[in-house]
């Protein structure tokens, strides 16, 4: 705890979701059922598209890792959340405060923009099937990931090094349930304007090119489906990108109702509602939009449930 307004603070306190005494618990029951089922969800996508020899493609190459995105986005988050619920001292170290915020940054940043590749693997899937293979062969679609987590872990160390440049020696009281750079720069004793502007730059920056992939490549599918002739040929193409399409609506809808409210209507606590959802939420939803209408994962988890020591002897990493 600061003693003083000249005292660095070492530590900092998390409001969480809610002080109410009595809320505690019931939040808890919640929060342990929506990360177990983020844990089982994501950890069954992981094991499927490895070990099983027909989801061996670009699909679900990208599927997997967006997997492995949400169990990190969400496991950075929700231990130290879970715990909190049930002690009174909500502290979290200087350190491990820093450490989060540089995972949460590190996930979320890799999912905004391996929800763009995936745009575009549909994209080439459906408008140019010919040049499917050649285009987003295996050494591409692992350049992409590689390329996307390094800027992933680019972007958290240089946001993460900005926010915590900054002297705290005021309050230590989060207004969170997890290490944020907002809620994080608003305790700064010191001038926030350069870590602000590398906030604003970097997420506007990463919104706006993720998303011109992103409604570019499906404007293109939208018209490439509209020109099939038959119902069934649309429906088939529109079958193959549906699920992606209600991902993306999900988790950008979330990350735009947050960043694009007016000033006048902005707050912590608006904020803290949203990040709920894209930190804990979305990761558990994925794997149910990804799985419940894909006929390929669950003829996949069949044959996994069918003979699962088989299917861990074919693993593919």
């Amino acid at each position: 705890m600061a003693a003083g307004n000249r005292t660095q603070v070492t530590e900092f306190i998390l409001m969480g979701i809610s002080d109410l005494a009595e809320l505690q618990i019931p939040l808890f029951c919640l929060f342990l059922v929506i990360y177990g089922l983020t844990l089982a969800g994501n950890l069954g996508i992981i094991i499927l598209t490895s070990v099983d020899s027909q989801l061996q493609t670009p699909m679900y190459f990208f599927l997997k890792h967006l997997a492995i995105i949400n169990l990190g986005n969400s496991s950075v988050i929700a231990p130290k959340m879970l715990v909190n619920f049930l002690v009174t001292k909500k502290a979290i170290s200087y350190y491990a405060c820093a450490a989060q915020l540089g995972g949460f940054l590190v996930f979320i940043v890799a999912e905004i923009f391996l929800l763009a590749a995936m745009a575009y693997d549909r994209y080439v899937a459906i408008c140019n099937p010919l040049l499917y293979l050649v285009v987003v062969c295996p050494r591409i679609c692992l350049l992409l990931v590689a390329l996307i987590y390094i800027y992933g872990l680019t972007t958290a160390l240089t946001v993460s090094s900005c926010v915590f440049s900054m002297s705290y020696c005021s309050s230590n009281v989060i207004n969170h349930f997890y290490c944020d750079n907002v809620p994080l720069l608003a305790l700064s004793c010191s001038d926030t304007y350069i870590p602000e502007t590398a906030v604003f730059t970097f997420s506007g920056t990463n919104l706006f090119f993720s998303m011109i992939i992103v409604l570019t490549s499906y404007f293109n599918i939208i018209l490439a489906i509209l020109r099939i002739r038959s119902s069934e040929g649309r429906q088939k193409a529109f079958s193959t990108c549906a699920s992606h399409m209600v991902a993306v609506t999900v988790f950008y809808g979330t990350l735009l109702f947050m960043y694009l409210q007016p000033r006048t209507n902005h707050s912590l606590d608006t904020d803290k509602m949203a990040s709920v959802f894209y930190t804990l939420v979305i990761p558990m939803l994925n794997p149910l939009i990804y799985s419940l209408r894909n006929k390929d994962m669950k003829d996949a988890l069949k044959r996994f449930l069918d003979n699962p020591c088989q299917s861990f002897g074919l693993m593919q990493i």
